[in-house]
Order: C-alpha cells, then structure tokens, then sequence
C-alpha cells in the first residue's frame, strides 16, 4: 500500500527512541495546511504512534490501537496483532487509508491494513511518501555520525522535505 501525503519517522539510538513528523497537509496539488500533528503518544504516554495517509482514517485507526492497548495492559506488540487482524477482517476497517508507524521502549513497528506488522532489523523506520528518503538519510547518519536520534531524525526529515512534495519542514518530534 503506497500512502502518499506525509513522511513519518522513527530512530531509536543509545536506549532513546524519537518519532518525528512534518506537518504537511495535501489536497491534491495544494498545500492546505502546515502544521498539522500526525504523531499522537498514547496508553500512558508508553506509545507513540504517527499516521501517513488519510486523516480521518488515521485518526480511527490510532483510537482502535489506544483501546487494544488497553485491553492488553500497554502490549505494543499484541494490541498491534489485534488491529491488524481487525483491520483485515472488517468491512468498514479494509477501506481504512493508512499506515501506522508505532514505538514503545521494546518495539518499533509499521501495521498495514493487508495484515502487515513489520518489525525492521535496523533501528530506523519510515512511512509516508517521504519516508523512504528520510529512511535513507536516518541510516546513513547512524552509521556515520555520533549524533543522537533526535538529532537523526531532524536531518532525515528536512533532508525528505527538500525531496518529497508532500512533506514539509514543520516538525512534531516526541522522545521515549
């Protein structure tokens, strides 16, 4: 599933994980908003989680993954077991547009509504339509450089900001 519409990313370095996200927000070939928030923390502030793709879908899809949170007592791994297979499963949750990229202290992951629920081997994950250049970027600078994750994450994503359309600059960084 190709989200196109944001980039999200996520470095975890030296025991601290940071998601970052630009603010863009694209209604076809128009640029309607700068400064939208596509990260959320949930579950006691445990969880961060960030969207790429539809709003609204987004959005429903990060209360469902709050409320399977909760019925698994913070369990990133199982509530995200749980959406997924719900995702796929329910009429109304297939034509969700979205894809969820979600860290806690243990586990960075991207749920897709085909049932994916990847876990990458490296400690860097993008999602959105600039989330393989942010990607890119991340893991060259942690091979690299000593800098710190959020320092990564910052580059990354100004660095897809001046590649990818529909990415912006405007940045909303959260720290586990």
């Amino acid at each position: 599933m190709e989200v196109k519409a944001t980039t999200i990313l996520a470095v975890r370095k030296n025991g601290e994980t940071v998601v970052g996200g630009d603010g863009q927000v694209t209604v076809g070939s128009t640029v309607i908003k700068h400064t939208a928030r596509k990260i959320r923390r949930l579950y006691k502030n445990q969880v961060i989680v960030g969207f790429a793709g539809s709003a609204a879908d987004g959005m429903a899809l990060m209360e469902r993954l709050e409320r399977k949170l909760e019925e698994f007592r913070g369990n990133l791994l199982r509530a995200s077991v749980e959406l997924a297979k719900d995702w796929r499963m329910d009429k109304y949750l297939r034509r969700l547009e979205a894809l969820l990229l979600a860290v806690d202290k243990d586990h960075m992951l991207l749920i897709s509504g085909n049932g994916d629920i990847i876990e990458p081997d490296e400690p860097v994950l993008g999602i959105g339509s600039g989330g393989d250049y942010a990607r890119s970027a991340a893991l060259a600078l942690y091979e690299n450089t000593e800098l710190s994750a959020e320092e990564i994450v910052r580059k990354s994503l100004d660095i897809a900001s001046r590649i990818c359309i529909y990415t912006n600059s405007e940045l909303v960084i959260e720290k586990l």
